[in-house]
C-alpha cells in the first residue's frame, strides 16, 4: 500500500466529521446560536468546512495515495477482495482518469468512514483510530 495508515485513520476521522450531519432542519435559523444550544454546527451545507477541508487533504495526496484510498473502499465495501488489491487499484485508477474523483467518490458514500476502516481490516491493518 503506497498510503500511510496514518492519512487514512486522518480520512476515516473526517469522514466520521461529516457522516454525523444531517440536513437542513430549521430553513429558519439565523437565531442567536447560544439560544438554540448551537445545535447548527451538526448540521451539514453547501458552506461545510470540514468537507472543504477533506477535499483539500485528498488533493494533496499523490496519484498512488489516492488510488490507494479509492481500493481501500472498494475492498471494504466487498466489491473487491484483499486478495485483488492490485486490481482494484488499477479500478481506482481508472475512475481517476475518467474524472470520478477521490473526493466526490469518498464524500457521495454515506458510510465511507467504516468501509475505509473495514478496508484496512480486511488487509490485516489495524489503525490507530480514536474511540467513539
Amino acid at each position: 500500500m503506497d498510503i500511510a495508515v496514518d492519512k487514512v485513520s486522518e480520512m476515516i476521522v473526517r469522514l466520521r466529521a461529516v457522516e454525523v450531519k444531517e440536513g437542513p432542519t430549521d430553513p429558519d435559523s439565523g437565531s442567536n446560536p447560544i439560544d438554540d444550544g448551537a445545535t447548527d454546527v451538526l448540521v451539514g451545507g453547501t458552506d461545510d468546512q470540514t468537507e472543504r477541508e477533506i477535499r483539500d487533504v485528498i488533493a494533496s495526496l499523490n496519484d498512488d495515495e489516492r488510488a490507494d484510498l479509492l481500493a481501500l473502499l472498494y475492498v471494504g465495501r466487498g466489491d473487491m477482495e484483499p486478495e485483488e488489491w492490485a486490481d482494484a487499484v488499477r479500478f481506482a485508477r481508472e475512475r481517476e482518469a475518467a474524472g470520478e474523483g477521490a473526493a466526490r467518490e469518498l464524500l457521495g458514500v454515506p458510510n465511507a468512514s467504516d468501509l475505509l476502516s473495514e478496508g484496512l481490516d480486511r488487509l490485516g491493518i489495524t489503525p490507530d483510530l480514536p474511540q467513539d
